[in-house]
């Protein structure tokens, strides 16, 4: 096994091309049994096992900076880097992080977990390393779909008018998490070509050097004549026209072809472009034949593919389904994605009603502009996009929407704490940087129907709209709802001692809180806030005047969600009420499954329980 004796990625300049080549193997076999159960990236992974091998064999990751884009496919990187064993551990509680993770190793350069950072990062690598006089080599590894993000494009501009030593290869698998689309896929897919055109190029040039006498005047003058139309046979000459030296395409999977490559590119000056073509799930025919499933994965079989938790209902799922049933009646109801059309759930409706449908790419700020526009001419946009990703496109949620009053409908999927993806991922701020924003409603569904309900009331409120919901179903506990009233929230249990007040899926937690002292003869009153911009001052503020008592519960940051909200009343309205607030902390929470990270941070349901009867004199 070659695999248990790569101590660094400096054992790898010590093994010929036949042991890298098993090496790679053995490297896919691990991957799949460690995916398999543990969940995770797979078939990113998979795809770059062999460009992972050549490129450290190439560099010097102890003094070389080799920057991941968005960095779910680091994971041939780590195996190489010292984490051989650890690598079990991948994305559980207090194990590996499935992210490039400065802490882990030094050989980590930058965390990622977002795409279309790299080429940013790198240039600020490259050109700390010029003030400072160094000579090590800065390299980006992006993909392809992480160049339609709008901040790739702009670190591109910047590093090819530079003219700075700094290398960028372009992964290219034709997928980011669903299949590519737009301008950028147009234009690799020409680039693809070009393989097709060096090789038959290469083949007529060997044939005419071989007449006699003239053979070899013939090429120059063919030369000189490819070289004035090439821009329009090349498409590659994009690259150097905005100042890069472009290289490739080449198989991604040649591994002796990727290193005579790496090397050359080491010996040239300015930036340099060096595109790759790989197979995502590379190796594994059902994730090869699959790629958009086996992207981010839960723990599966092997031998069929097929996951090994049984697939519920889920708020994206509903969410989907419930907008198929509106558009059908309402024609101007539109949906839009940042490639992520059936993680958000909108599958269906985009086979429905592709016409309505619109997957931008990795470009969250593009998405939400694109929205107000067609919400400025009388369509009802639906944009779903998962909470982390919000965070990109804060600037044109203010001006392009809000500042306007536009009636988008922002869907956050994937609110609150996620789990094994790590902090990057964990939906935990976007109550707190929505509310600040004016001219804006929040809302944040129970349950299922609420969900569904609230999706109706956005599109006859004709406002900026956020409705926010969580990874995964409900929790089991039944409601018997009232209907909905702007900016009103929902009393679902009656009680003397204490207040309860809860937004989206914790309602469910302030419930099984209430059970508990229940037991113990204290008598709980829960709230649903429903709204938690316009909060529903009125219904709280007497329900705390009645308790003199007060907890929070909130799948967010304890720092400008409901928690601050709740504060906030209790101040402007001089209340004299006992508080306490259980959110998590004011920190980023690192990976482990949903449950490990509430009791973590006591924000489940016993954690809750005994600091409430610490806490409070009843």
């Amino acid at each position: 096994m070659y695999i248990e004796k790569i101590e660094s990625s400096s054992d790898l300049k010590k093994m010929d091309l036949t042991s890298k080549k098993k090496l790679a193997s053995e490297i896919r076999e691990y991957i799949l049994d460690v995916v398999s159960k543990n969940g995770g990236h797979l078939a990113s992974n998979l795809g770059v096992v062999e460009l992972t091998i050549a490129l450290e064999s190439v560099f010097d990751v102890s003094r070389d900076k080799i920057v991941w884009d968005v960095g779910h496919q680091c994971y041939t990187h780590k195996i190489i880097n010292g984490r051989y064993e650890e690598f079990k551990t991948l994305r559980k509680f207090k194990g590996l992080s499935g992210f490039p993770k400065t802490s882990e190793s030094l050989t980590d350069a930058f965390n990622t977990g977002h795409s279309s950072t790299s080429i940013s990062a790198a240039m600020g690598f490259a050109k700390a390393r010029d003030i400072r006089h160094k000579k090590n080599h800065v390299v980006a590894v992006i993909g392809d779909g992480a160049l339609t993000g709008g901040m790739a494009m702009e670190a591109l501009n910047h590093v090819g008018s530079s003219n700075t030593n700094m290398i960028v290869v372009l992964n290219d698998n034709e997928m980011s998490i669903s299949k590519n689309i737009g301008g950028i896929n147009k234009l690799l897919t020409r680039l693809r070509s070009k393989k097709n055109y060096t090789r038959s190029n290469q083949l007529g040039r060997n044939v005419v050097l071989r007449i006699p006498v003239v053979g070899g005047l013939f090429v120059k003058l063919v030369s000189k004549l490819k070289t004035s139309v090439k821009n329009v046979i090349i498409p590659g000459m994009y690259f150097e026209e905005i100042g890069f030296r472009y290289l490739g395409p080449v198989d991604g999977h040649d591994i002796n072809t990727l290193e005579k490559l790496f090397s050359r590119a080491k010996e040239l000056d300015g930036p340099i472009l060096i595109h790759v073509l790989t197979k995502k799930g590379k190796g594994y025919s059902i994730a090869e034949d699959n790629p958009d499933k086996f992207h981010g994965v839960s723990a599966f079989d092997l031998e069929t593919g097929k996951s090994l938790s049984q697939k519920k209902k889920d708020y994206s799922k509903v969410f989907g389904d419930k907008l198929v049933n509106m558009a059908k009646e309402n024609k101007k109801i539109v949906a839009i994605t940042a490639a992520m059309k059936d993680g958000t759930g909108l599958g269906e409706f985009a086979a429905k009603y592709p016409e309505r449908f619109f997957d931008v790419g990795i470009a969250e700020g593009h998405a939400l502009t694109f929205a107000a526009g067609l919400a400025k001419e009388g369509l009802i946009p639906f944009v779903s996009i998962y909470s982390s990703f919000y965070q990109r496109a804060y600037d044109q949620i203010i001006h392009d929407i809000c500042l306007q009053e536009l009636p988008v409908v922002m869907c956050v999927d994937r609110a609150g704490i996620v789990g094994n993806d790590g902090e990057t991922h964990q939906g935990l701020y976007d109550m707190a940087f929505f509310r600040l924003i004016p001219n804006l409603t929040i809302m944040a569904p129970k349950d299922f129907s609420e969900l569904e309900e609230m999706m109706e009331f956005a599109v006859n409120l004709e406002k900026p709209v956020v409705i926010r919901y969580p990874r995964g179903g409900e929790s089991g506990v039944k409601f018997t709802s009232k209907p909905l009233k702007y900016g009103k929230s929902e009393v679902v249990r009656k009680g003397n001692d204490l207040s309860i007040i809860a937004i989206g899926n914790k309602v469910s937690r302030a419930m099984e809180v209430a059970e508990l002292l229940d037991n113990d003869g204290i008598s709980s009153e829960v709230i649903n806030c429903r709204f938690l911009k316009p909060l529903d001052t009125r219904t709280i503020g007497d329900s705390l005047k009645k308790t003199g008592k007060c907890i929070v519960i909130e799948d967010g940051t304890v720092i400008g969600g409901l928690s601050s909200a709740i504060t906030e009343l209790i101040l402007e309205k001089r209340l004299d009420v006992d508080f306490s607030s259980y959110a998590y902390p004011d920190k980023f929470i690192k990976h482990g499954s949903v449950e490990e990270l509430e009791k973590q941070n006591k924000v489940d349901a016993k954690s809750i329980f005994r600091d409430v009867k610490n806490k409070f004199k009843f």
